[in-house]
């Protein structure tokens, strides 16, 4: 059976699920393609994270870096010119912009995934009910061979929801992956941003407790 055979017996539903398939595809490829577009951050840049912000000399030569990782560096040292504090709160609400970025079409594509078995077997249900209406109308006198017939060509769209489905969900969790890990690099980039400043502001104040305790047990 060829394509043009599938899609006449398959009727209206079959057509459904071919412009499914074609929509799915479009978003796998272009979400592919986004993701290799999108630069990973130097190994240079990665091993001096912890100096950044004080740097001020490598603050010219952030314009010159690209990916998303790329943007939240430079969103949280232009914060820190402007004296903004919560310089964790500019980085995670880049952070939320670029992942809703990378995920944009992945529901659609769940969606497209999850219901088309479901539109396959409203196919084949229908088909069936045609079959059956069919025996009603001849009185049961119906050939074998005929019945078997219009129960294959029923089923028909039931496979090819469950062809288009499997496809669709298994790159959605590949790409659904894809934005995992690269989220999961961008909130290390904003903990190694951070992390030295948050160490510098948490010493003197055991500093100063370790000398107020001195104090008060310097006469025992």
């Amino acid at each position: 059976m060829n394509i043009a055979e599938l899609l006449a017996k398959g009727g209206p539903v079959i057509w459904i699920l071919a412009l499914y398939s074609s929509i799915g595809l479009t978003i796998v490829l272009e979400r592919y393609f986004l993701f290799l577009r999108l630069r990973q951050l130097p190994q240079q840049w990665q091993q001096k994270l912890g100096q950044l912000l004080d740097d001020s000399a490598t603050h010219q030569a952030l314009n010159q870096l690209r990916g998303p990782e790329a943007n939240i560096i430079r969103a949280m040292v232009e914060a820190q010119q402007d004296g903004i504090k919560d310089l964790r709160g500019v980085g995670e609400r880049v952070r939320g912009e670029e992942i809703q970025r990378m995920e944009f079409g992945l529901r659609t594509l769940g969606i497209l995934g999850n219901t088309a078995p479901l539109l396959g077997l409203l196919g084949t249900i229908t088909g069936m009910i045609k079959a059956f209406m069919v025996i009603e109308q001849a009185g049961g006198k119906v050939d074998a061979q005929a019945l078997a017939g219009g129960i294959w060509e029923a089923m028909i769209t039931t496979g090819v929801g469950l062809a288009v489905a499997i496809p669709l969900l298994l790159m959605l969790h590949f790409l659904e992956g894809s934005v995992e890990r690269r989220a999961r690099k961008m909130s290390r980039c904003i903990a190694l941003l951070l992390e030295r400043r948050v160490a510098e502001s948490v010493l003197p104040a055991e500093t100063q407790l370790t000398h107020h305790w001195e104090n008060i047990t310097d006469g025992v």
